[in-house]
């Protein structure tokens, strides 16, 4: 339905593991995959004319390989990794007596630091995909599966959308829609912040959003442009944020809870203008 309401947007399902069902890649089948996916592998599969998935894909030679910078998370430095591409198009029995073609493909890190486990990804697509420059697209798609895991980690925590208590479904979906549309914009302030700190705030923020920012602390906004970093610390700084030597970057948790201060002094300043109060 969404594809056909949008025809001109390319659709992706990008799944973790636990996804790796096949009702859910036989159903995609059936509809013609109106989107594509793209499916982290968990499940070592038996092949319909014997052995295993994973052997039958890495008893390949490698395709090529791929570098890219792994980001610090959970308490580990962001380090280079790199990975050997194997992939081949597969025959999958389907739980309905027939069988599916999908392309598994598994990237293998070589040369892994010592102490750490080496990242392999094994995913599992209803793409074809053919050349090095596909499959290389593929796990590109994968590594953006990080950017959703922030955005609902933006939306169950900051946003807290498990604690609305609404007495109605048509009115949790509201809900809902106006929460996905801030949880997009926390996350990709966020994302900003940190990625493009020197932006000028105007870039992202009303004049009025960002003078706000200092004027609920009751400090004078400054006469010369701020940096994005500032008004994102600032805002935090309204939701707890410390903003200590030590205390990094903020969180989604203080971000939202200063932007909702923030979005509520900003809508009383319009209406206020509106009704040439001010």
């Amino acid at each position: 339905e969404m594809a056909a309401t949008m025809p001109d947007t390319r659709l992706v399902y990008i799944a973790d593991r636990e996804a790796d069902i096949a009702e859910l890649m036989q159903r995609a089948h059936v509809l013609g995959s109106p989107a594509d996916w793209l499916i982290r592998s968990q499940h070592n599969r038996s092949l319909p004319d014997g052995g295993k998935l994973w052997a039958a894909v890495l008893g390949g030679a490698p395709l090529g390989e791929i570098e890219f910078t792994l980001p610090s998370r959970h308490g580990q430095a962001a380090r280079t990794v790199r990975q050997q591409i194997f992939a081949r198009p597969i025959s999958l029995v389907d739980g309905q007596g027939d069988r599916l073609s999908v392309t598994c493909l598994i990237a293998k890190e070589i040369e892994a630091p010592a102490g750490v486990k080496p990242v392999e990804w094994r995913l599992l697509t209803n793409r074809a995909a053919q050349t090095l420059d596909d499959l290389v697209e593929l796990i590109e798609w994968y590594r953006c599966r990080w950017e959703i895991e922030t955005f609902f980690n933006v939306l169950k925590n900051g946003c807290r959308v498990e604690s609305l208590q609404l007495g109605h479904v048509r009115k949790l979906e509201l809900a809902l829609a106006i929460y996905l549309v801030v949880a997009w914009r926390l996350a990709h302030l966020t994302r900003l912040g940190r990625i493009l700190p020197d932006l000028p705030a105007s870039a992202v923020f009303e004049q009025t959003e960002w003078q706000a920012a200092w004027l609920l602390a009751e400090k004078p906004p400054p006469r010369k442009m701020p940096t994005l970093r500032e008004v994102i610390r600032r805002i935090a700084m309204l939701g707890g944020f410390l903003a200590r030597k030590g205390d990094g970057e903020p969180g989604v948790k203080t971000l939202w809870q200063g932007y909702t201060r923030l979005s509520s002094f900003v809508r009383g300043v319009e209406q206020m203008r509106s009704i040439h109060a001010l």
